[in-house]
């Protein structure tokens, strides 16, 4: 059973693309995961599929896909970039992606080629009333 929209987690920090993906700056470098919303959505992952470093890819590429007992979903790029780190830890743990979406379920960093994209992802409010609107 999918969570109501007031249980799900949307946070401050973070930017938000309207493909399910998150995406915290850090100076040169964009941590990217999946939003609470995504996974909830999918229910317990079995398996990431991440993509290796140095990988080169352009705004809402698929850079890899979560499998799970419902469906197999592909990950989309919130920024061009090359990848400089993958979260090792979601390969041989997928569960952290269902229980820490934010924090330890995070799943690539990369290098961003164009800090103008940043203005085109969604705030936590933006993100939220998307969601609420196509749930509605």
């Amino acid at each position: 059973m999918a969570k109501a929209i007031t249980e799900l987690i949307f946070r401050d920090d973070l930017f938000y693309s309207d493909k399910h993906t998150w995406a915290k700056i850090e100076g040169e470098f964009v941590k990217i995961g999946i939003t609470d919303f995504a996974q909830d959505q999918l229910g317990e992952i079995l398996f990431v599929e991440l993509p290796a470093v140095g990988d080169t890819y352009k705004k809402n590429d698929t850079f890899g896909q979560a499998e799970s007992a419902k469906s197999v979903s592909q990950l989309y790029m919130p920024l061009s970039g090359s990848i400089v780190e993958i979260n090792n830890l979601i390969e041989d743990s997928a569960e952290y992606v269902n229980e820490e979406p934010y924090d330890k379920g995070w799943m690539i960093v990369v290098e961003y080629s164009d800090s103008d994209e940043i203005e085109g992802l969604l705030s936590k409010l933006e993100y939220r009333q998307q969601i609420i609107a196509v749930s509605a």
